[in-house]
């Protein structure tokens, strides 16, 4: 049962569960975990913006996602986890430095674009065999993630839009056609996650997030030398990913053309022309 104020429920007519009181954070996880068990949508808080999250493994789901925000599959969402364990049954061919990343900066503000798993179930869109992976360091979050398994989320906004930094803004860009909003107050800093393209031989740094260069290069040294032109994150849906995965807006232009979108719950890096995701 939803444990809204009158109030609330007057003015929004949608699901909003207020994570920072115990009882209606698990009465709200619970709704959650089944709005998206039937295909629903349903946006939770993160480290960095909010996001509007689907079922991985649901295409009717992901697809519902993306026509909400207003974005064809050329932009798919990344996915977020809720442990590094996760890494290995989403993704193939993982190098060791990236294991060495995941160590050192999961859960935390880091997007890594790698090699999808081929046998896996799902669709996310045009992908080209990718998969943008975020573990958020968000509690309400990884609570909903170690029940649900792998969710597709997206950075909670319009395409083109800023991303959501509170439920309130979340609710007046989707209103009911998000089942449940999960309420944790401000969203972490707004600044997007950092993305790192794991899928070729070299890493390289797609955006730059919350996560500098030289953090990552302590661990990963061969990243100091990288000359690539990332793009450094910005409010709303700006350049170079999404909000979520990598950041709160979308992802970021041509050099990425054949990578997946990483949105900024998780990270998005877009497959052609459109929006540029933080």
């Amino acid at each position: 049962m939803s444990r809204r104020s009158g109030a609330r429920e007057r003015l929004t007519r949608v699901s909003v569960y207020d994570c920072q009181n115990p009882e209606e954070r698990s009465a709200g996880l619970d709704e959650a975990v089944n709005a998206l068990g039937r295909g629903a949508l349903a946006v939770i808080p993160t480290d960095t913006v909010y996001g509007i999250a689907a079922d991985a493994f649901d295409p009717r789901a992901v697809a519902a996602l993306l026509a909400t925000k207003g974005r064809g599959r050329q932009m798919p969402p990344p996915v977020l986890v809720g442990s590094p364990e996760t890494l290995d049954g989403l993704a193939t061919e993982v190098p060791g430095v990236v294991r060495d990343l995941v160590k050192a900066f999961w859960p935390g503000p880091l997007t890594i674009i790698c090699l999808a798993q081929p046998s896996l179930a799902w669709d996310l869109g045009d992908t080209d065999g990718t998969v943008a992976l975020r573990m958020p360091a968000d509690e309400t979050a990884l609570a909903l993630l170690r029940r649900t398994g792998p969710l597709a989320v997206s950075s909670a906004n319009l395409s083109g839009q800023p991303s959501a930094t509170t439920a309130a803004q979340a609710v007046a860009y989707f209103g009911d056609k998000v089942a449940v909003y999960l309420d944790a107050g401000h969203a972490g800093g707004g600044v997007a996650s950092t993305i790192v393209d794991a899928t070729a031989e070299r890493l390289t740094i797609l955006r730059q997030g919350a996560l500098s260069r030289a953090e990552l290069a302590a661990v990963a040294p061969e990243l100091a030398e990288d000359e690539a032109a990332e793009q450094p994150a910005a409010d709303g849906e700006a350049a170079s990913g999404d909000g979520v995965g990598g950041s709160a807006a979308e992802p970021a232009a041509s050099e990425s053309a054949s990578r997946p979108a990483a949105d900024d719950a998780a990270a998005e890096v877009p497959t052609g022309e459109g929006d540029a995701p933080r």
